[in-house]
């Protein structure tokens, strides 16, 4: 028995240590709101896709959270703005990335140990009741925050008709996805119900 027990405390002990260590789906949910005056927006003119102030217009993340933008807005029935004449709309973007911690993958290799004993030689051994499963591998990685904020505006007064946020957990660097996720989550329903919160999954 003396190689029985040390084996075994070291499954158990290694099995608590890999069920501390918490996994996190690859995409979150997200959290969309919106605020408007209330009224119909009915009418689709062209529109010119803007950064918001600050933010960087020549950075790939900005161009992808800005395709992301124009897609919707063109499928929502917006002509995107190609000539120097004025647009009609302005659609300011903006986006934050931060970080939201780290998260454990699912491991590779799971073993599992049933309800039967490991023996100790003729005498006996020591039992494992009721059985345990606990994986071996997975890696650790960063869990991203991210946000895209956009803001309608009418050219002719520069009043806001429509803003809107929606926020998402994500893990690694995949800015094209997360930015169309956002933007289609952003916009479903448009213009959806002014000052609500709702989770789109």
């Amino acid at each position: 028995m003396p190689v029985t027990k040390p084996l075994t405390f070291a499954l158990l002990a290694s099995a608590a240590l890999i069920g501390g260590c918490a996994t996190t789906p690859r995409n979150g949910p997200v959290d969309v709101t919106r605020f408007h005056l209330g009224q119909p927006i009915t009418e689709r003119t062209t529109i010119q896709i803007e950064p918001s102030t600050g933010v960087d217009q020549v950075s790939l993340e900005y161009q992808s959270f800005a395709d992301a933008v124009r897609g919707e807005l063109e499928q929502l029935g917006y002509v995107s703005s190609t000539s120097e004449m004025p647009s009609g709309y302005i659609a300011a973007v903006g986006f934050k990335r931060m970080s939201g911690g780290a998260y454990r993958e699912a491991p590779p290799v799971s073993i599992g140990l049933g309800g039967g004993s490991y023996g100790g030689g003729r005498r006996g051994g020591v039992g494992l009741g009721g059985g345990l499963s606990f994986g071996i591998g997975g890696k650790t990685r960063e869990a991203y925050v991210v946000e895209l904020a956009v803001q309608l505006r009418r050219r002719s007064d520069n009043s806001t008709i429509w803003e809107g946020k929606a926020v998402t957990q994500t893990a690694g660097d995949q800015t094209p996805e997360t930015a169309a996720r956002l933007a289609r989550a952003l916009f479903k329903g448009f213009p959806g119900e002014s000052g609500v919160t709702i989770t789109v999954k």
